[in-house]
């Protein structure tokens, strides 16, 4: 554990020579960083191989896991667009002189070091890595065992691209995969500034109770979309449709969909043939069941299906009677990740728009859309379901505080 500690007090100190660092060698570093990502992919794939091969091919976390060279290529892209964007450290934010003659500025600045408690995902690495740097951020990694290898090899390409830039390497740290390195970084309270958990809901829970680093939560997604009684019907399928099968391991997958009593019938029965092809799992309460009676993958929905994140080809479906009861629903089930109401009743969609309390809240689109990158942030640390200090896509913009400067010529209080 001395290894573990001695690396995160490496990381603080070479945080502060980052803020030193020129913008222009940052945003170079990262397109370097991109250009190397795609030149080492055989490395990288061999790497991510090893992984996948000790994963059983069904379960969710597996895809989760997987790089190929598509991913690849849409990782550099995200790395290429996060050196784009503008340093959201070092802006004025307020300048005033007081009548002493003290000149006060208020300016963002970097958090310090953030620190990343993550599960399966090797692209999380590159991504936190590249919004640290961009922000001047020094970052502490731990990944879990399943991507062990292929977090190890991204590291490397990391450190040795941030070494031929000019840039000390020890500002990104990649920790050892095992369990007891955590407790190291719950305790870090001097040399860590932030500490970041991303993945399933027990780990997340987890790291927020026994963490004495201020925490902030990127939540598990309970996504709802409801079909309301004034939905256009071919749109309301085609965007329910996407949000479960698209990409089902991820957090903004929908996992229930609520759907109005007057258009349940004809909504219904289509869906199920939509899901057909894809042998999407539906867990329906007695008026769905009965509604979609004859669909070879239905089953009826148990006490704990309502409010469950399945990050699968699962999804729960219910019958409500009007936006009142959708709205219960949502309330009671949701984990304010992100939620959608179709309808072509604008006062009934400003109302859902309002009254939903969630990071994310559609009128007529999928919930697939909550992410860093689709919201034209570059990319994101994870999803905060939480409402201090971001809320929402957890990316560049939010990996800053604020510091008060005060210039004087010798001014004393009294």
């Amino acid at each position: 554990m001395d290894n573990v500690t001695s690396r995160i007090i490496r990381t603080y100190k070479a945080s502060v020579g980052l803020r030193n660092a020129e913008d222009k060698t940052i945003r170079n570093a990262l397109k370097k960083l991109a250009d190397e990502m795609e030149r080492q992919a055989a490395v990288l794939l061999k790497a991510n191989k090893k992984d996948l091969e000790k994963q059983d091919p069904l379960n969710s976390r597996t895809d989760r896991l997987l790089l190929n060279e598509q991913r690849i290529g849409h990782i550099a892209g995200s790395i290429r667009k996060i050196s784009g964007l503008p340093n959201p450290s070092g802006r004025l934010l307020e300048k005033r002189k007081l009548e002493n003659g003290l000149l006060l500025e208020k300016v963002t600045v970097p958090l310090g070091v953030v620190g990343a408690i993550y599960e399966s995902r090797p692209n999380v690495t590159f991504d936190i890595a590249a919004l640290c740097l961009r922000s001047q951020n020094g970052c502490v990694l731990k990944g879990s065992a399943e991507a062990e290898h292929t977090n190890t090899v991204a590291m490397a390409l990391i450190k040795k691209v941030l070494k031929e830039s000019g840039i000390d390497p020890d500002v990104v740290t990649l920790l050892p995969s095992a369990r007891e390195t955590v407790q190291e970084l719950f305790t870090a309270t001097k040399y860590i500034d932030v500490l970041i958990p991303r993945g399933s809901d027990s780990l997340i829970q987890y790291v927020r109770k026994n963490s004495m680093v201020p925490v902030i939560e990127t939540g598990a997604g309970v996504c709802h979309i409801y079909v309301e009684q004034e939905a256009d019907v071919k749109k309301a399928l085609d965007i329910v449709v996407n949000a479960k099968v698209s990409r089902p391991s991820v957090c903004n997958a929908v996992d229930a969909v609520l759907v109005d009593k007057a258009v349940a019938a004809e909504f219904l029965q289509k869906l199920g043939s939509l899901f057909l092809p894809y042998e999407v799992e539906v867990l329906a309460d007695p008026r769905a069941y009965k509604l979609m009676k004859g669909y070879p993958f239905l089953k009826k929905a148990g006490a704990n299906d309502f409010g469950k994140e399945f990050l699968s080809l699962r999804c729960a479906v219910k019958v409500v009677g009007g936006i009142d009861e959708a709205l219960l629903h949502i309330s009671a089930y949701s984990t304010r990740h992100s939620e959608a109401i179709v309808t072509r009743n604008k006062k009934q969609a400003e109302r859902f728009l309002r009254e939903v309390d969630a990071a994310a809240v559609y009128a007529n689109a999928s919930t697939r859309f909550t992410d860093g990158e689709a919201f034209g942030l570059g990319a994101e640390i994870g999803i905060s379901t939480q409402k201090l200090h971001a809320r929402g896509p957890f990316a560049l913009e939010k990996l800053i505080t604020e510091k008060w400067i005060i210039r004087g010529t010798g001014q004393i209080r009294v």
